[in-house]
């Protein structure tokens, strides 16, 4: 009956099958591994398909890690350098094969780790990743390779998870198209003469691309969340603390969080079960304790949005005319909820816009943040071929779509302390504003467009970002499928919610997901209508 469950016949791609998310994974974990050796197991698509359906495959002898691995390095040779040429990955891993071999080993003698275990995931190229270069998509950073893993990256790991290789982003996360000296731009596979978002563009490129089962990328402002939006895919920006910073190259201590991108809410749920928590060496996860559960999973329901309170908020919906075609998709979203059993109320919130750029640009504190914590990142890696910002800017030798951010953020020195202090003060004004509405509304979120703007064409400026709500509140946010402009480009969802308030966000935006199946891959990478390259 399981086998017959999985099958992805008459169901929209990336749905998670309906076992019931904690049934389907004790059964995948639990089959004995002698029916590893039953009867010839039948052909397997790993094609859109889910970790639980990819776990339980491995269950059943119909797919191993090495398979696995295999089918998504085989997508890459396909589709990042030809095809479409997506651009999207900055290194490969040379032992993921290695590493597959032993995790199948693994599972026939002990039996898997975990829903992660034999699991082949990308991450983005600020994490510092053992055996395999970091250089935040910057060729200033060529052959810097620290001997350790992120956080993050060890928490994956220690899961079973197979690292399969490095993203590529927008150089030192600084921008929201994806593009850099080291790699050049990453292009969106729905539209290649298009940007897939930044600065995670290269993740989430690869992930709707089935390059592999999931992704991490960082968001300071939005860099989880636009690529999720551009690329028809699930971004969550975690309560400010729920993840460790640490082997993360800085962009701003105060707004980077590190956090998983994945083509289904279920998915992203086993994620940030492998990463979220405590970390002794970064402090600021000390907050997390207490407020993760003991799985995400346990909060995933269809029917969660039923007698919700959503507030739409209208401050965020139209600045000019140009954002009306995301608004149109937005609005069919909203009815989407409804539908599902939600209660839409129409919010606005006094001053939101002035409140969140008090500072000069709205982007004082993260450019104020960059030169004192990249300073500080490469002056504990004496290895490093560049020491600090005013080399890197000495050289030259950097992305022209990074030159202004780059002197803004030299300029810092100490008579921008007083307003540096300010503006961090007054992120506290935005928390109070958002909570407050909620507050008298009695609202479990708020709704508005990811970004309002579809995604642009490359090289070209990205407009229509509402990435700084959550970035400034430190409020958690997820971005989620919502439909297609005429085109046939992406456009999300964004649920903001209160603190630690993740579990409920998944599990509106997972009712949301199993009602519309949003979630389509990429036309042009679909293996049933592109011929194969050998």
């Amino acid at each position: 009956m399981a086998q017959q469950d999985i099958e992805r016949t008459g169901r929209p791609y990336g749905t998670p099958v309906h076992l019931g998310c904690c049934a389907l994974l004790i059964l995948a974990l639990l089959l004995p591994s002698a029916q590893l050796a039953a009867a010839e197991p039948p052909a397997f698509d790993p094609y859109e398909a889910s970790i639980l359906e990819l776990q339980l495959a491995m269950a059943t002898g119909a797919l191993t890690a090495r398979s696995l691995t295999e089918y998504y390095l085989a997508r890459m040779k396909q589709y990042d350098q030809h095809g479409p040429s997506l651009n999207s990955i900055a290194f490969m891993n040379e032992q993921a094969l290695a590493e597959a071999d032993l995790l199948d080993t693994e599972r026939v003698t002990s039996g898997p780790r975990g829903p992660l275990h034999g699991i082949p995931v990308l991450v983005k190229d600020n994490f510092e990743t053992r055996g395999m270069p970091t250089t935040a998509g910057s060729r200033l950073l060529h052959g810097f390779a620290p001997d350790q893993d992120a956080y993050l990256v060890e928490r994956l790991r220690a899961a079973g998870a197979i690292i399969l290789g490095k993203t590529n982003m927008h150089e030192f996360a600084y921008g929201i198209t994806s593009e850099g000296s080291a790699f050049g731009a990453v292009r969106n596979p729905y539209d290649p003469s298009r940007n897939p978002g930044g600065s995670s563009g290269g993740t989430g490129a690869a992930v709707a691309a089935n390059f592999a089962a999931a992704g991490m990328g960082s968001d300071t402002c939005g860099s989880i969340r636009i690529p999720a939006a551009h690329n028809n895919l699930v971004g969550l920006r975690g309560t400010q603390g729920l993840s460790s910073r640490r082997g993360i190259i800085p962009l701003s201590h105060t707004q980077d969080i590190g956090g998983p991108i994945a083509r289904n809410v279920t998915d992203l749920a086993l994620m940030l079960n492998a990463t979220v928590g405590y970390d002794p060496e970064d402090p600021q996860t000390a907050l997390s304790t207490g407020n993760v559960p003991e799985s995400y999973l346990d909060a995933l329901s269809p029917g969660a949005l039923a007698g919700k309170r959503i507030g739409v908020l209208e401050d965020l919906l139209l600045y000019d005319a140009e954002d009306s075609e995301v608004a149109g998709v937005f609005g069919r979203a909203t009815t989407e909820l409804a539908a599902a059993g939600a209660e839409l109320v129409r919010v606005q919130i006094p001053d939101l816009d002035a409140i969140l750029n008090v500072e000069p640009t709205g982007f004082f504190v993260l450019a104020h943040d960059f030169k004192t914590d990249i300073n500080a990142y490469l002056a504990s890696h004496p290895g490093a071929p560049v020491n600090n910002l005013t080399e890197i800017l000495a050289s030259g030798r950097y992305h022209p779509s990074i030159d202004q951010v780059l002197r803004v953020s030299e300029s810092m020195g100490e008579e921008s302390e007083p307003v540096y202090r300010s503006a961090l003060a007054q992120r506290q004004a935005v928390r109070r504003a958002v909570l407050a509405a909620m507050a008298e509304q009695d609202l479990d979120a708020l709704a508005y467009p990811t970004i309002r703007r579809k995604a642009a064409p490359l090289h070209e400026e990205q407009d229509g970002s509402n990435c700084q709500l959550s970035a400034k509140s430190g409020l958690p946010a997820i971005s989620i499928p919502a439909g297609f402009t005429e085109d046939g480009l992406p456009v999300g969802l964004e649920l903001l919610g209160r603190a630690w308030s993740e579990s409920e966000l998944l599990a509106m935006a997972y009712a949301f997901e199993q009602l519309t199946g949003h979630r389509m891959p990429p036309p042009l990478l679909d293996p049933k209508s592109t011929p194969a390259e050998g």
